[in-house]
């Protein structure tokens, strides 16, 4: 633990600063620019090793599970990512991009709920390291993996 703080504030900051973190870094992520996020950019693009998405139906289930998943972007008037209502070209692109947003929104969400560790003592502070990799590292994979795949459909649409 960083910073002392008497446990009436730990609780206080964690009870109202998590959902804060998640809420304020979503909105704020659906307000950037389009072009930040770009499916071809080396932090987002899909890679040789998942197989355009089959890691992750191979690993973790995704498809089992990715539709219980919150679309939070559509709680901001962002892009609704919960199913593909299009297969025109400019719509996959969109698609393709906003799960970038996505993950770069989750990213960050888990970067910014592990600095609670410093005001959370042992073993509150490994309750917050695990809530911090749960609660979105399942919206990361999700994210990726739809990447992978539109990636996988637009391909097959140019090959036509």
């Amino acid at each position: 633990m960083l910073v002392e703080l008497p446990n009436l504030w730990i609780i206080l900051l964690n009870v109202v600063g998590i959902p804060t973190v998640h809420l304020l870094i979503a909105w704020w992520s659906t307000h950037l620019k389009a072009e930040y996020f770009s499916p071809h950019s080396p932090f987002f693009k899909c890679r040789r090793w998942e197989q355009g998405g089959k890691i992750y139906e191979q690993l973790f289930r995704v498809r089992d599970w990715k539709d219980r998943l919150p679309d939070g972007a559509a709680w901001f008037s962002g892009f609704a990512k919960s199913s593909l209502q299009s297969r025109q070209q400019d719509y996959l692109r969109e698609f393709a991009s906003e799960t970038c947003r996505g993950e770069f929104s989750h990213w960050l969400q888990g970067l910014a709920i592990l600095s609670f560790i410093a005001w959370n003592p042992f073993p509150a502070s490994l309750v917050i390291v695990l809530y911090a990799i749960l609660s979105n590292l399942p919206c990361i994979i999700s994210q990726r993996h739809t990447r992978c795949r539109l990636a996988r459909v637009t391909q097959s649409l140019k090959k036509r």
